[in-house]
Protein backbone atom coordinates (compact mmCIF):
# COMPACT_ATOMS: atom_id res chain seq x y z
CA UNK A 1 0.00 0.00 0.00
CA UNK A 2 1.33 3.35 -0.86
CA UNK A 3 1.68 6.34 1.67
CA UNK A 4 -1.28 7.90 -0.48
CA UNK A 5 -3.53 5.38 -0.08
CA UNK A 6 -2.31 4.78 3.92
CA UNK A 7 -3.31 8.44 4.17
CA UNK A 8 -6.89 8.14 2.65
CA UNK A 9 -7.38 4.77 4.76
CA UNK A 10 -6.45 5.94 7.91
CA UNK A 11 -8.68 9.59 7.10
CA UNK A 12 -12.00 7.78 6.05
CA UNK A 13 -11.92 5.30 8.87
CA UNK A 14 -10.83 7.32 11.55
CA UNK A 15 -13.84 9.61 10.19
CA UNK A 16 -16.04 7.00 9.72
CA UNK A 17 -15.64 5.52 13.66
CA UNK A 18 -16.71 9.12 14.70
CA UNK A 19 -19.60 8.94 12.07
CA UNK A 20 -20.91 5.29 13.58
CA UNK A 21 -20.08 6.60 17.81
CA UNK A 22 -22.47 9.71 16.88
CA UNK A 23 -25.19 7.42 14.73
CA UNK A 24 -28.39 7.89 16.77
CA UNK A 25 -27.17 10.52 18.83
CA UNK A 26 -28.99 14.71 18.35
CA UNK A 27 -27.65 16.31 15.44
CA UNK A 28 -27.64 19.90 14.61
CA UNK A 29 -29.49 20.06 10.83
CA UNK A 30 -29.78 22.60 8.11
CA UNK A 31 -30.86 22.76 4.92
CA UNK A 32 -28.64 23.64 2.09
CA UNK A 33 -31.66 23.46 -0.13
CA UNK A 34 -35.06 21.72 -0.24
CA UNK A 35 -34.63 18.15 0.16
CA UNK A 36 -30.39 19.10 0.93
CA UNK A 37 -29.18 18.40 4.23
CA UNK A 38 -26.10 19.29 6.66
CA UNK A 39 -25.01 18.42 9.57
CA UNK A 40 -22.78 19.56 12.54
CA UNK A 41 -21.58 15.72 12.04
CA UNK A 42 -20.59 16.35 8.06
CA UNK A 43 -18.31 19.58 9.55
CA UNK A 44 -16.60 17.08 12.42
CA UNK A 45 -15.71 14.49 9.76
CA UNK A 46 -14.63 16.38 7.23
CA UNK A 47 -12.01 18.63 9.86
CA UNK A 48 -10.89 15.10 11.17
CA UNK A 49 -9.94 14.37 7.72
CA UNK A 50 -8.45 17.73 6.45
CA UNK A 51 -6.25 17.04 9.62
CA UNK A 52 -5.02 13.49 9.26
CA UNK A 53 -4.02 14.79 5.41
CA UNK A 54 -2.79 18.29 5.95
CA UNK A 55 -0.68 16.97 8.79
CA UNK A 56 1.03 14.04 5.96
CA UNK A 57 0.65 16.24 3.09
CA UNK A 58 0.44 20.19 3.59
CA UNK A 59 0.96 20.88 0.11
CA UNK A 60 -1.78 19.62 -1.51
CA UNK A 61 -5.14 20.65 -2.16
CA UNK A 62 -8.62 19.86 -0.49
CA UNK A 63 -11.75 20.15 -1.92
CA UNK A 64 -14.64 18.62 0.21
CA UNK A 65 -18.42 18.47 0.10
CA UNK A 66 -19.09 20.92 2.70
CA UNK A 67 -17.33 24.21 0.58
CA UNK A 68 -13.52 23.65 2.47
CA UNK A 69 -10.83 24.08 0.13
CA UNK A 70 -7.45 24.49 0.75
CA UNK A 71 -3.68 24.58 -0.75
CA UNK A 72 -1.92 26.47 -3.26
CA UNK A 73 -1.49 25.10 -6.51
CA UNK A 74 -0.39 21.31 -5.91
CA UNK A 75 -0.70 19.08 -8.61
CA UNK A 76 -2.67 16.81 -6.03
CA UNK A 77 -6.00 17.26 -5.07
CA UNK A 78 -7.85 15.14 -2.53
CA UNK A 79 -11.44 14.79 -3.28
CA UNK A 80 -13.17 14.51 0.38
CA UNK A 81 -17.03 13.49 1.56
CA UNK A 82 -17.02 13.08 4.85
CA UNK A 83 -20.23 11.60 5.34
CA UNK A 84 -21.99 10.55 1.62
CA UNK A 85 -25.59 9.58 2.67
CA UNK A 86 -26.08 12.85 5.05
CA UNK A 87 -29.88 12.27 4.69
CA UNK A 88 -29.39 8.82 5.36
CA UNK A 89 -27.80 9.29 8.44
CA UNK A 90 -29.99 11.77 9.78
CA UNK A 91 -32.95 9.35 9.19
CA UNK A 92 -30.83 6.54 11.32
CA UNK A 93 -30.93 4.29 8.14
CA UNK A 94 -27.67 3.03 7.53
CA UNK A 95 -26.43 3.51 4.66
CA UNK A 96 -23.47 5.71 4.45
CA UNK A 97 -19.84 6.41 4.46
CA UNK A 98 -16.96 8.06 3.80
CA UNK A 99 -15.50 8.75 0.69
CA UNK A 100 -11.54 10.27 0.32
CA UNK A 101 -9.82 10.14 -3.02
CA UNK A 102 -6.58 11.39 -4.01
CA UNK A 103 -6.21 13.08 -7.57
CA UNK A 104 -3.19 14.08 -9.78
CA UNK A 105 -3.50 15.80 -13.11
CA UNK A 106 -7.07 14.70 -13.71
CA UNK A 107 -6.19 10.81 -12.83
CA UNK A 108 -7.69 9.45 -9.85
CA UNK A 109 -4.72 7.56 -8.56
CA UNK A 110 -5.79 6.37 -5.24
CA UNK A 111 -9.22 6.10 -3.48
CA UNK A 112 -10.65 4.59 -0.06
CA UNK A 113 -14.85 4.29 0.52
CA UNK A 114 -15.04 3.26 4.71
CA UNK A 115 -18.61 1.88 5.60
CA UNK A 116 -18.73 2.30 9.23
CA UNK A 117 -22.19 0.20 9.82
CA UNK A 118 -20.40 -2.94 8.63
CA UNK A 119 -16.89 -1.97 9.11
CA UNK A 120 -16.01 -2.31 5.18
CA UNK A 121 -12.83 -0.88 3.63
CA UNK A 122 -13.09 -0.61 -0.22
CA UNK A 123 -9.48 0.66 -1.76
CA UNK A 124 -8.07 1.02 -4.53
CA UNK A 125 -4.63 2.33 -6.73
CA UNK A 126 -4.37 2.69 -9.93
CA UNK A 127 -2.75 -0.10 -11.91
CA UNK A 128 -3.03 -2.08 -8.26
CA UNK A 129 -5.90 -3.57 -8.11
CA UNK A 130 -8.92 -3.02 -5.93
CA UNK A 131 -9.65 -4.72 -2.13
CA UNK A 132 -12.76 -5.08 0.45
CA UNK A 133 -10.55 -4.86 3.42
CA UNK A 134 -7.47 -6.60 1.84
CA UNK A 135 -9.26 -8.91 -0.49
CA UNK A 136 -9.28 -8.59 -3.93
CA UNK A 137 -12.89 -7.90 -5.30
CA UNK A 138 -13.87 -8.15 -8.82
CA UNK A 139 -17.23 -6.95 -10.77
CA UNK A 140 -20.25 -9.12 -11.27
CA UNK A 141 -20.06 -11.42 -14.46
CA UNK A 142 -23.80 -10.66 -15.03
CA UNK A 143 -23.89 -10.06 -19.22
CA UNK A 144 -27.74 -9.63 -19.70
CA UNK A 145 -29.41 -6.15 -18.87
CA UNK A 146 -32.64 -8.12 -18.02
CA UNK A 147 -30.76 -9.85 -15.37
CA UNK A 148 -28.92 -7.38 -14.10
CA UNK A 149 -29.27 -5.43 -10.51
CA UNK A 150 -28.69 -1.78 -10.63
CA UNK A 151 -28.68 1.35 -8.68
CA UNK A 152 -28.91 4.57 -9.20
CA UNK A 153 -30.21 8.23 -7.36
CA UNK A 154 -31.66 11.30 -8.14
CA UNK A 155 -30.50 15.53 -8.15
CA UNK A 156 -31.52 17.37 -4.98
CA UNK A 157 -32.89 19.69 -7.35
CA UNK A 158 -35.22 17.22 -8.74
CA UNK A 159 -38.86 19.42 -7.69
CA UNK A 160 -37.67 22.11 -9.90
CA UNK A 161 -35.03 21.11 -12.78
CA UNK A 162 -36.13 19.21 -16.07
CA UNK A 163 -33.09 17.14 -15.84
CA UNK A 164 -34.33 14.97 -13.03
CA UNK A 165 -33.25 11.07 -14.19
CA UNK A 166 -36.48 10.15 -13.94
CA UNK A 167 -37.21 9.19 -16.87
CA UNK A 168 -34.03 7.26 -17.29
CA UNK A 169 -35.09 5.45 -14.27
CA UNK A 170 -38.16 4.56 -16.02
CA UNK A 171 -36.66 3.27 -19.08
CA UNK A 172 -34.47 0.91 -16.57
CA UNK A 173 -37.58 0.18 -14.67
CA UNK A 174 -38.97 -2.02 -17.18
CA UNK A 175 -35.77 -3.47 -19.07
CA UNK A 176 -33.51 -4.61 -15.54
CA UNK A 177 -34.62 -7.23 -12.97
CA UNK A 178 -34.19 -4.19 -10.10
CA UNK A 179 -33.21 -1.39 -9.81
CA UNK A 180 -32.21 0.49 -6.01
CA UNK A 181 -31.94 4.02 -5.13
CA UNK A 182 -30.57 3.40 -1.60
CA UNK A 183 -29.00 7.34 -1.56
CA UNK A 184 -24.95 6.73 -1.48
CA UNK A 185 -23.09 7.59 -4.91
CA UNK A 186 -19.90 6.38 -3.16
CA UNK A 187 -21.55 3.11 -2.59
CA UNK A 188 -23.51 2.11 -5.00
CA UNK A 189 -20.02 2.44 -6.88
CA UNK A 190 -18.30 0.40 -4.42
CA UNK A 191 -20.87 -2.28 -4.82
CA UNK A 192 -20.65 -2.15 -8.56
CA UNK A 193 -17.25 -3.02 -7.77
CA UNK A 194 -17.70 -5.96 -5.69
CA UNK A 195 -19.85 -7.27 -7.76
CA UNK A 196 -23.04 -6.14 -5.45
CA UNK A 197 -24.73 -3.98 -7.73
CA UNK A 198 -23.98 -4.91 -11.71
CA UNK A 199 -24.09 -1.44 -13.11
CA UNK A 200 -25.16 2.15 -11.85
CA UNK A 201 -25.71 5.26 -12.82
CA UNK A 202 -26.45 8.97 -12.11
CA UNK A 203 -26.10 12.90 -13.00
CA UNK A 204 -25.25 16.30 -11.52
CA UNK A 205 -22.78 14.46 -8.88
CA UNK A 206 -19.50 16.20 -7.64
CA UNK A 207 -15.98 15.16 -7.92
CA UNK A 208 -15.95 13.99 -4.10
CA UNK A 209 -19.21 11.95 -4.94
CA UNK A 210 -17.73 9.69 -7.39
CA UNK A 211 -13.44 9.65 -7.63
CA UNK A 212 -12.90 7.13 -5.22
CA UNK A 213 -15.74 4.83 -6.52
CA UNK A 214 -14.59 5.41 -9.67
CA UNK A 215 -11.25 3.88 -9.56
CA UNK A 216 -12.68 1.00 -7.92
CA UNK A 217 -14.78 0.02 -10.50
CA UNK A 218 -11.81 0.37 -12.95
CA UNK A 219 -9.64 -1.21 -10.98
CA UNK A 220 -11.58 -4.41 -10.13
CA UNK A 221 -12.07 -5.17 -13.99
CA UNK A 222 -15.25 -2.59 -14.40
CA UNK A 223 -16.00 0.10 -16.99
CA UNK A 224 -17.11 3.84 -16.49
CA UNK A 225 -18.23 6.54 -18.84
CA UNK A 226 -20.31 9.21 -19.71
CA UNK A 227 -23.87 8.72 -20.14
CA UNK A 228 -23.21 8.36 -24.25
CA UNK A 229 -20.02 5.57 -23.38
CA UNK A 230 -17.95 8.20 -24.14
CA UNK A 231 -15.06 9.42 -21.70
CA UNK A 232 -15.46 10.50 -18.07
CA UNK A 233 -14.96 13.23 -16.61
CA UNK A 234 -15.53 14.11 -12.59
CA UNK A 235 -16.10 18.08 -13.15
CA UNK A 236 -19.43 16.93 -15.38
CA UNK A 237 -20.85 14.76 -12.92
CA UNK A 238 -22.78 12.35 -15.25
CA UNK A 239 -21.48 8.76 -14.73
CA UNK A 240 -22.19 5.46 -16.15
CA UNK A 241 -20.51 2.36 -13.98
CA UNK A 242 -21.16 -1.13 -14.86
CA UNK A 243 -19.23 -4.73 -14.93
CA UNK A 244 -18.27 -3.71 -18.32
CA UNK A 245 -20.60 -6.55 -19.81
CA UNK A 246 -23.25 -5.19 -19.88
CA UNK A 247 -22.34 -1.46 -20.28
CA UNK A 248 -23.30 -1.51 -24.02
CA UNK A 249 -26.94 -2.41 -23.60
CA UNK A 250 -27.07 0.39 -20.31
CA UNK A 251 -25.45 3.08 -22.69
CA UNK A 252 -28.15 2.38 -25.36
CA UNK A 253 -30.89 3.42 -23.12
CA UNK A 254 -29.39 6.49 -21.76
CA UNK A 255 -28.63 7.56 -25.27
CA UNK A 256 -32.02 6.39 -26.16
CA UNK A 257 -34.00 8.54 -23.18
CA UNK A 258 -31.96 11.98 -23.80
CA UNK A 259 -33.13 12.29 -27.76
Amino acid sequence: MSDFLDTAVIAATEAGRYLKARAGHKLTIEKKGDINLVTDVDRESEAIIRKIIAERYPQHRFKAEEGTEHGGNSLYIWFVDPLDGTTNYAHGFPFYCVSVSLVRENEIIAGCIYHPVLEECFTAERGAGALLNGKKISVSKEENLGDAFLATGFPYDIRESKATNLRQFAEFAVRARAIRRAGSAALDLAYVACGRFDGYWEMKLNPWDIAAGILLVEEAGGKVTDWTGGNYDISKGVVLASNGRIHGQMAEVLKASMV
